[in-house]
């Protein structure tokens, strides 16, 4: 999909840092009333949010929507409660059959609104990266800042 079309809210910049992403996948999320006026507002976080598979449905876990302050106290729901994230059957039985596998975890890298208004999550298979492996992508970045630095330099002449 075209991501100039989408309205992006959040994104988990620590879970590209901290996982190799293997394939990710677009879900939609079931969310209250005013917990939509507040993402439209983009008080919400990813960070620390991660989902699981329970009883054949998949809930998100962590991610924390803060209460709209505009909405009745008695339709607040607690921020940081787990919400349902909604795929369709056969993604979610590939999903549970390879998050059994050792070293599997599912990570949301974005929230965003789709060119029709639903709100989406955009969910990542994900494998944990080692302290040297962070390092390394440190270094590669690093060397094409200075590449490009470089380069711009050498253009100005």
């Amino acid at each position: 999909m075209n991501q100039m079309s989408q309205q992006i809210v959040a994104t988990n910049r620590k879970a590209r840092h901290e996982y190799f992403i293997d394939r990710s996948y677009e879900a939609g999320i079931e969310l209250f009333g005013a917990e939509v006026k507040s993402l439209r507002a983009r008080n919400v976080s990813l960070n620390e949010s991660f989902a699981r598979i329970e009883d054949g449905q998949v809930w998100i876990h962590g991610m924390h929507i803060s209460p709209y302050a505009n909405a009745a106290e008695a339709l607040q729901p607690d921020p940081l409660r787990k919400r349902r994230l909604l795929l369709r059957k056969r993604e979610i039985s590939a999903l549970e059959r390879q998050v059994r596998q050792k070293g599997y975890t599912l990570i949301p890298l974005r929230l965003y609104f789709n060119p029709r208004g639903y709100a989406k999550v955009e969910l990542a298979l994900c494998r944990g990266k080692r302290q040297y492996d962070k390092r390394e992508a440190i270094a590669k970045k690093d060397m094409q800042r200075e590449a490009e630095r470089t380069r711009r330099e050498l253009e100005k002449r």
